[in-house]
């Protein structure tokens, strides 16, 4: 994943929530363009940290069974305050409703006691194979295995 936008998972209850932080570092790339003279983490990549929580907790939840989960809806997304660099974005996602093809969670990313982003995420849930193609089949297998990895690297202790 090229922007990683979570540095830790600190607790993941299956079925239910995961919290997650962020640490935003001076030497981001995005940060050079993005306000030069006051660097802030961009609005889009605040929800990228929601949604990368949300898949962690979702693929945990369900085993792995998919291995594509797709954005397909926000909702009443608010930005609220900045993240600048040296801050830490605090990620908590729980489960409100899921079924074999989608998941419904609740989010928000604070800065410490403050909310600075916060929505309702719809999770599609999906594998390569469904189309009954044997090679894509495959990939969701692979697919699987690099996400097993990603999210253990997350993990903490």
């Amino acid at each position: 994943m090229r922007y990683r936008q979570l540095d830790k998972i600190i607790e993941l209850v299956p079925g239910q929530r995961i919290v997650a932080t962020r640490e935003l570092r001076s030497d981001e790339d995005y940060l050079r363009d993005h306000f030069p003279l006051f660097p802030v983490m961009p609005g889009v990549m605040m929800l990228e940290a929601l949604y990368q929580a949300a898949m962690c907790l979702i693929h945990v939840t369900d085993d792995y069974k998919h291995s594509m989960l797709t954005l397909d809806e926000v909702r009443n997304v608010k930005f609220a305050d900045f993240m600048q660099p040296g801050q830490v974005l605090t990620v908590t996602v729980e489960i409100e409703k899921a079924d074999d093809q989608m998941t419904k969670v609740k989010a928000q990313g604070a800065r410490g006691e403050v909310v600075a982003v916060s929505g309702r995420l719809v999770i599609g849930k999906k594998n390569l194979g469904d189309a009954g193609d044997p090679q894509l089949s495959a990939n969701d297998e692979i697919a699987r295995g690099v996400l097993r990895q990603e999210i253990a690297e997350l993990m903490v202790g």
